[in-house]
């Protein structure tokens, strides 16, 4: 793989759980570990969770109605290899970088996986606000993952059953 482009923002962390399930934890288990709060959502007056729809041309929704599990659709999968990556077309409401892409691998290394966030596109915006923007989301995203890896780390059901499978525990 090339190394990412000086305006790519590439944000990494490492989680004691195979890249399976890490990969797992993150889209099947997002609407525990994603936090709530009026930074973290495009419409947060009604955003009450997230999902991901585990397929190429599904949905990273926001979740506004928890009767159907419908509302802001913030990505559009256009990758989906599970245990190894996935990425999706990015929106955000109000900050002009829809149509950039956000790619998420999970790879290994001993002890578990190395889970790497990497958003680009940024060259289709005017240098201000791309400048502005991989700013804002390099931090927001390191934030995220540092969620992620908490959960992953403490409460995914799935910790422990793969912490065990890692170190040849029965």
């Amino acid at each position: 793989m090339s190394a990412p482009s000086p305006s790519t923002v590439v944000v990494t962390i490492e989680v004691g759980v195979d890249p399976a399930t890490a990969f797992a934890i993150f889209t099947e288990e997002i609407g525990r570990w994603w936090r709530a709060g009026p930074i973290n959502w495009n419409h947060n007056r009604v955003a009450v969770g997230v999902r991901i729809e585990p397929w190429v041309g599904g949905r990273w929704i926001e979740i506004e109605d928890t009767q159907t599990g419908e509302g802001y659709e913030a990505g559009r999968i256009t990758v989906w290899e599970p245990g190894v990556r996935f990425a999706f077309n990015y929106r955000d409401v109000g900050h002009e970088i829809d149509g950039t892409e956000v790619e998420v691998r999970f790879e290994p290394v001993e002890g578990g996986a190395r889970v790497t966030l990497e958003h680009r596109g940024w060259e289709q915006l005017s240098a201000d606000l791309a400048s502005r923007a991989r700013q804002a989301k390099r931090y927001g995203w390191a934030n995220i993952l540092l969620w992620y890896s908490e959960w992953a780390f403490w409460g995914s059901p799935r910790r422990r059953t793969a912490a065990q499978s890692v170190a040849g525990v029965d």
